[in-house]
């Protein structure tokens, strides 16, 4: 039985991720999407808010299992019984940071593939670093995401500007 592991930080998952998980499960028999706990990434949603986001958007998927991981990956894929990482490319410039760590992991795990897959065309200029900055200004992210992370998008957004525009008070009481 072919088990691989499709990794990232999803915040938040987007078409394009949706897409690359609907390419990999064709080619296993069981893929496992790990959620990063802990990421250099500056992160709006917590760990939680993004594993329920992954799954609400995989749930049409039977032989998809959403996950946590921390520390190496390829630690989490030992310990998943996995064979094979999925990894998305969408311009040369993720393929050579691509590259880079499927060699380091090839080192640390000899005997755990690295297999790149690309996105549908309509994704492929798609992240989620994008579709934030994107929705932070106002923009229709609506075609980029499912219903309810763009929900979660919004009701995200509306609560870090609540954030932002509720006055301090000093610490003189003021």
């Amino acid at each position: 039985m072919k088990k691989a592991i499709y990794p990232g930080t999803f915040d938040p998952i987007t078409k394009g991720h949706i897409d690359m998980v609907q390419r990999a499960v064709k080619g296993c028999d069981e893929l496992v999407v790990g959620v990063a706990r802990s990421t250099p990434k500056n992160v709006w949603f917590t760990t939680e808010e993004r594993v329920e986001l992954v799954r609400d958007a995989l749930s049409h998927l039977v032989n998809v299992e959403v996950c946590v991981f921390e520390g190496l990956l390829v630690d989490f894929a030992r310990k998943m019984d996995a064979g094979f990482l999925i990894r998305g490319v969408r311009a040369f410039s993720d393929f050579e940071y691509e590259l880079q760590m499927a060699l380091i992991n090839r080192k640390l795990a000899p005997e755990i593939e690295t297999m790149f897959l690309m996105p549908a065309e309509e994704y492929g200029y798609v992240s989620s670093s994008r579709v934030r900055e994107i929705a932070a200004l106002g923009g229709d992210i609506g075609r980029y995401v499912t219903p309810r992370t763009l929900q979660a998008l919004k009701d995200k957004i509306a609560s870090r500007k609540e954030t932002k525009d509720t006055p301090r008070r000093s610490a003189a009481g003021g």
